[in-house]
């Protein structure tokens, strides 16, 4: 049992950076903080219970979604560095020195920021459906597999509706209209949806969105090029792709492995965006034989294994 109890499983709400933060605690052994993607969508589809089982996973309510309290400026002002700034204040409030980070689409986006900036708060870094890059190149690139997919489904019914939600995802801003949007192109995101809808449809049903906009606190476009930095990057790094991701793909995964010195590519051959609903115990071997190559840190600068 932890001694930390706000460390304790299940759900805690602490006060950290002067905004409210609200997380949840599942598993054993280290610390993973595990940040959600969108950004906006509640945290609860990136649960996973095969990680549980080697690691604490922390998962983290980002500002402005779900039970977080939302900044004055929204929907704007959510930018990584304003992120990655509530993520230290929260390891600190968990007396947390260092821990692993697992992000997942925008938040890999976010977990870059916070390893180039906060290296030495990490044991490890976990890249999941992440880019370096965001902008033209990776619209174009997204267009391209979206392409793909449409050429795989192009005979099932529902695939208007699908291609309808994903347009409509780039246009609305309301809360309600996004969760519509993201509901309707879901199946876009996983390799194999509709073959395996009665174990996906309950999430497809349940999954919220709030809506955030691409813009920092002055209305200016938070955009990402981390393509120099991450040749620098000293944290030991895992980069996690499914082969069929339209957002965050295969192209994307090896640049990133190829920029990150020391870094692992784990490719998904069977998955889209989320790889850890699609095939869990692929996932989970792959984050657990990368957190067992990482010495842990303790308090008195030695190190320790990760045996689990």
């Amino acid at each position: 049992m932890n001694e930390n109890d706000d460390l304790s499983p299940g759900p805690h709400l602490l006060r950290v950076d002067g905004l409210e933060q609200r997380y949840h605690v599942y598993g054993s052994g280290p610390v993973c903080l595990a940040v959600p993607g969108g950004p906006g969508v509640d945290w609860e589809y990136l649960r996973a219970p095969a990680l549980e089982e080697f690691l604490t996973v922390v998962y983290v309510e980002p500002l402005g979604t779900g039970g977080s309290q939302r900044l004055p400026t929204h929907p704007d002002g959510y930018t990584r560095a304003r992120i990655t700034r509530s993520l230290a204040a929260l390891l600190d409030r968990l007396s947390l020195e260092r821990v692993f980070l697992l992000g997942h689409s925008h938040g890999g986006f976010v977990a870059q920021h916070f390893a180039l900036h906060h290296p030495g708060r990490l044991h490890g870094l976990v890249l999941y459906e992440s880019a370096p890059v965001t902008g033209p190149e990776h619209q174009a690139e997204a267009a391209t597999r979206v392409g793909e997919f449409v050429a795989r489904n192009a005979a099932h019914p529902e695939l208007p509706a699908a291609l309808a939600g994903l347009h409509a995802a780039g246009t609305v801003t309301d809360d309600e209209e996004i969760t519509s949007a993201l509901r309707a192109l879901m199946p876009v995101y996983f390799a194999h949806f509709w073959s395996r809808e009665s174990e996906f449809g309950p999430l497809r049903e349940r999954v919220r969105c709030t809506y955030i906009s691409p813009l920092d606190e002055h209305g200016v476009p938070d955009r990402i090029d981390d393509r120099e930095a991450l040749a620098f990057l000293t944290v030991p790094a895992l980069v996690v792709v499914g082969r069929y991701d339209v957002v965050c793909g295969p192209r994307w995964a090896r640049e990133l492995h190829a920029l990150i010195p020391g870094s692992r590519l784990a490719v998904l051959a069977e998955s889209g965006h989320f790889g850890h609903l699609e095939e869990p115990t692929v996932f989970a071997d792959a984050v657990r034989a990368f957190v067992r190559s990482v010495p842990v840190r303790v308090l008195d600068g030695s190190t320790e294994g990760n045996g689990r």
